[in-house]
């Protein structure tokens, strides 16, 4: 709790002195102004927000002119600015500001986060600004700021994480001086504590970083973890009569489509798929082929049969084994059919 509170300190004091406060959307308690601003640097940096935040309030100056606007003009004003359903919802939120709240913004932050295009985060920091209420904000940076000072472990998305970040922004909240605190937050993440080189050196809270101390900047917040590649095995059934090899021809969608590939499927089952009797059969080594969305695991079973057997289902394809390699077939199964001719020699 001490530390906390030194963190809450040391970043409301920094911001008084060294902080920004001269962005455009400051020294105003605006509600409308605010919000406009919040929702405009989602996703996007200050720098190119500040002339379409000049642009748009001049031809939208208040919440009603929104409102009554087209959709189409509104979008007009965001162009280049990207992320659209921003400026969708921007639109929908003061229709209903002026609908359903007679053109005043709601004053708590949980009122605010039942707005069009408002979260949590976006709602407190409107609440706080405009209203002065004690109410914790959690966006991209702010979170990365927490994560590094208090060594929070483990991706902020993943709801026990992001719970527990929650807990400790509204644990930081001051009594006082609300909103030069979470104008510090802000701050601190834009122009310090950045993803990427960071000024350590300059931070008012690095004395008791844990990042900092243990030298985890860049592994702190802990990066989506990489989704696990999903496992498939398949066997492949090459029946040959010595010769010649038979091949099957795959549907024109899905893997391998259009493509000549041994029949997959249990020996036996394929074997009286085809009216074919199954001589001798013998199991290669399998191997891994990795596709962009799974790995497949290949189970060869090189299995014999009579060469007075004949098949003649459409389809279906008896190549010479010397050549069928170069017969159209993908990469893993040309590497399965040298095995085969190997094999069978």
């Amino acid at each position: 709790m001490a530390a906390q509170n030194r963190f809450t300190e040391h970043l409301i004091a920094w911001q008084k002195t060294a902080g920004r406060h001269d962005l455009p959307w400051q020294k105003t308690q605006d509600p409308y102004r605010i919000w406009l601003s919040e929702i405009m640097l989602q996703q996007t940096q200050v720098s190119t927000v500040i002339p379409y935040y000049a642009r748009f309030l001049a031809s939208f100056p208040d919440v009603l002119t929104l409102a009554a606007a087209p959709i189409e003009a509104v979008i007009a004003h965001w162009a280049g600015l990207g992320y659209y359903a921003r400026a969708r919802n921007l639109h929908r939120c003061a229709q209903q500001i002026a609908a359903v709240h007679g053109g005043k913004f709601p004053k708590t932050e949980a009122q605010l986060a039942e707005l069009p295009g408002i979260g949590r985060s976006t709602a407190a920091a409107v609440a706080a600004f405009a209203f002065g209420r004690r109410a914790a904000i959690l966006d991209g940076n702010v979170k990365r700021v927490l994560c590094r000072q208090f060594g929070i472990e483990g991706f902020p998305g993943t709801k026990a994480v992001h719970d527990r970040l929650w807990k400790l922004a509204e644990n930081l909240l001051p009594d006082n001086d609300i909103e030069v605190y979470t104008q510090g937050l802000m701050d601190l993440g834009a122009t310090l504590c950045t993803r990427s080189r960071p000024r350590c050196a300059d931070c008012p809270v690095a004395a008791e970083c844990a990042a900092k101390r243990d030298g985890r900047q860049g592994e702190l917040p802990e990066a989506k973890p990489r989704a696990a590649v999903p496992e498939r095995i398949s066997t492949f059934v090459l029946l040959t009569d010595g010769q010649r090899l038979l091949l099957e021809r795959r549907p024109p969608s899905g893997l391998w489509g259009g493509l000549l590939v041994p029949p997959e499927g249990e020996p036996a089952v394929v074997a009286a798929r085809f009216g074919l009797a199954l001589g001798e059969t013998t199991k290669l080594p399998p191997f891994k082929h990795v596709f962009t969305h799974f790995r497949l695991t290949l189970e060869p079973v090189l299995c014999r049969i009579d060469a007075r057997f004949q098949v003649a289902e459409p389809g279906l394809e008896w190549v010479d084994i010397g050549r069928a390699a170069d017969a159209g077939v993908p990469a893993p199964i040309k590497k399965l059919i040298r095995q085969v001719a190997s094999a069978a020699g």
